[in-house]
């Protein structure tokens, strides 16, 4: 019992050993020097997206709508049916210039009957003519007799140009009638509208039993095998837009990387000559590419080539969003990771223009690891050699 004793008031009187406390490990990151870079400038103008080829569908006359094949969304081809219209009175002038053709070609038959016997008949006077002048000269027939059948025969011949001027007549009028045929047979395929071209109908704007009228839109529709971005341009950058220049077009308004990958590299097809007198821009037409999902009415934005300028660059993947604001880290001499507030600018590529925050030179992580905070210890491996190692 004495020996336990003096073993416990031993080990209760022994100094406590001090807990050791191991050093954080450092993070192993890349960093690149943050460099000066040529960057070329650039400024973007809103539009949408139009077909190139669009029309609207519209009648000639003043009928009511019998029936329509088509609604929004429809893809047609080109003489496809659309609106059928009521032709009964285009029908009945058209027969009605049909059977006065027929009738004058009937007529016409009849006067070549009447010119072929007075023809028939001036060629019996002067023979009849030529027999009396000869009996004439033998003292054979009268005076009397002779004049008679000079006269028979200018009779006969003024039948003939009497037939002549009638069929002249009426080659005349078969030719106004059968234009008149040709005209209420266009008139007639006024009732039946088909597609102009290969497209999709955008919108329908009549219905079964309405009255068209002469102009008013049916149907729109789009050939959506090309397609342009119109936007307006400030008058003061017309200087710097050529037709033929290469334009980049975001479509729709999502973020920056999300358009950048959604990115259409167009090219200026038409500018406007006249520049609006109430905002003081001019229209830019910009052909661009086909792709799944274009069609008219998207919202999209043109990102115009301006000149270059010197910018801080740095890789977009060095940024730390924090909520609102643009964050990144630099590894300072001591081997410490800190944190800095930046604000960013124009982006090109894989890299970002710094507008504030930094300083040329300085070491800035590439991609900082998920964990990495502020003042961390880093072991700091220059971004070209890592890609070495």
């Amino acid at each position: 019992m004495l020996s336990v004793l003096v073993a416990a008031d031993a080990a209760a009187c022994s100094p406590a050993e001090e807990p050791v406390v191991d050093a954080p490990a450092s993070v192993k990151v890349a960093v690149e020097p943050a460099a000066v870079h040529s960057l070329r400038g650039a400024f973007e103008a809103g539009g949408v997206v139009t077909a190139r080829t669009s029309a609207d569908i519209a009648s000639r006359i003043v009928v009511p709508v019998v029936a329509v094949h088509v609604a929004a969304g429809d893809r047609v081809r080109a003489g496809q049916p659309l609106v059928v219209l009521d032709g009964r009175d285009l029908e009945a002038r058209r027969a009605r210039a049909n059977s006065s053709v027929t009738a004058l070609e009937r007529a016409a038959v009849g006067v070549f009957a009447d010119r072929d016997a007075a023809e028939s008949a001036a060629v019996l006077a002067r023979a009849t003519h030529g027999r009396i002048a000869a009996l004439h000269e033998r003292r054979s027939a009268t005076t009397q007799e002779l004049d008679e059948a000079a006269a028979a025969v200018r009779s006969a011949e003024a039948r003939v140009t009497a037939a002549d001027a009638r069929l002249s007549e009426l080659a005349a009028a078969i030719e106004s009638a059968r234009a008149a045929a040709a005209e209420a047979e266009v008139a007639a395929g006024f009732a039946a509208i088909s597609a102009p071209f290969d497209g999709v109908i955008t919108e329908r704007l009549v219905d079964p039993g309405n009255l068209a009228a002469v102009g008013v839109p049916l149907l729109r529709i789009d050939d959506t095998r090309a397609f342009r971005v119109e936007v307006r341009v400030d008058e003061s950058r017309a200087s710097g837009i050529a037709p033929g220049d290469s334009v980049e077009v975001l479509l729709g308004t999502a973020g920056a990387e999300e358009a950048s990958a959604a990115a259409l590299e167009g090219r200026v097809g038409e500018i406007a000559r006249t520049v609006d007198a109430t905002s003081h821009t001019f229209l830019v037409k910009i052909d661009v590419p086909t792709r799944p999902g274009l069609r008219s009415g998207l919202f999209a934005r043109a990102r115009f080539a301006a000149g270059a300028r010197e910018a801080l660059m740095i890789p977009v993947a060095a940024i730390v969003p924090q909520g609102q604001l643009s964050t990144l880290f630099v590894v300072t001499p001591e081997g410490r990771a800190r944190m800095r507030v930046v604000r960013t600018g124009a982006r090109a590529g894989t890299r970002i223009e710094i507008v504030a925050g930094l300083v040329a030179g300085g070491p800035v992580v590439t991609a900082p690891p998920p964990g990495l905070r502020d003042g961390d210890p880093v072991d700091a491996t220059t971004a070209g050699q890592a890609g070495a190692r």
